[in-house]
């Protein structure tokens, strides 16, 4: 079904007012406020998007990709964990893994990776990004367009949780100082070459699960290293 340009623009727009009130609350808001915002507004999303004429093939959820989707996802799972496990045992790229958000307990390293980051974090992302704005807006513009769109906003949601990321993490305070200026440019740049290859994921699998997939391993199995890590240290 055809979406007119104005449509488009309107429901673009309501996304993304709906994405920045929710960065806000997930920032300043009760902690885990996106553990319970997350799915509901994952939700109505894509209730927006299918009104808007999206179809489930367009957010990347349609039953024909989903075995496609599998196998990418396994792929992406296991190409991270041999990336991390390489990054983890040399000398030079293990203090990557040195983050003082990831001093967890084996419960709560284990909980946060398996229960808050996919459900909290991937879940709304990968629906709002590689779904509902890469399918918006490459019913106008096509793939390249949207994919460039999608991964300069996956960027730039990015500047608030990156504010005190020179302080959290040794490497990139290291490399980048203590200003918080660098920081979060360098977290805005990676997110956006990151979120290109996640809308890639996705394009070729046909299915938001390999881009989610992809998306969880970079985050929960790079916390579960490195509170394994701290968890040695401290040992």
């Amino acid at each position: 079904m055809p979406i007119s340009r104005r449509r488009l623009f309107l429901v673009f727009g309501a996304v993304l007012v709906v994405l920045a009130a929710v960065n806000v609350a997930d920032k300043y808001g009760p902690r885990h406020t996106g553990l319970v915002a997350g799915p509901l507004v994952a939700l109505a999303l894509v209730l927006l998007a299918r009104h808007a004429g999206l179809s489930w093939h367009d957010l990347g959820l349609s039953r024909r990709t989903l075995l496609p989707g599998l196998k990418y996802a396994v792929g992406a799972v296991l190409a991270v964990a041999v990336i991390y496990g390489i990054g983890i045992a040399l000398p030079l790229t293990r203090p990557a893994f040195h983050d003082v958000r990831y001093h967890l307990h084996l419960g709560a390293a284990l909980l946060t990776a398996f229960i808050i980051v996919p459900i909290g974090t991937v879940l709304l992302e990968e629906v709002a990004f590689r779904g509902v704005l890469l399918g918006l807006v490459r019913k106008h513009r096509g793939a390249a367009w949207a994919s460039i769109t999608s991964s300069v906003l996956f960027g730039m949601w990015h500047i608030l949780p990156s504010l005190r990321l020179g302080q959290a993490n040794q490497a990139v305070g290291t490399v980048l100082g203590a200003s918080p200026i660098w920081p979060v440019l360098g977290a805005v740049a990676f997110t956006a070459l990151a979120g290109l290859l996640l809308c890639e994921l996705r394009r070729r699998s046909g299915s938001l699960l390999a881009a989610a997939a992809l998306h969880w391993a970079t985050n929960g199995l790079g916390l579960l290293l490195a509170a394994a890590l701290t968890a040695t240290r401290l040992a």
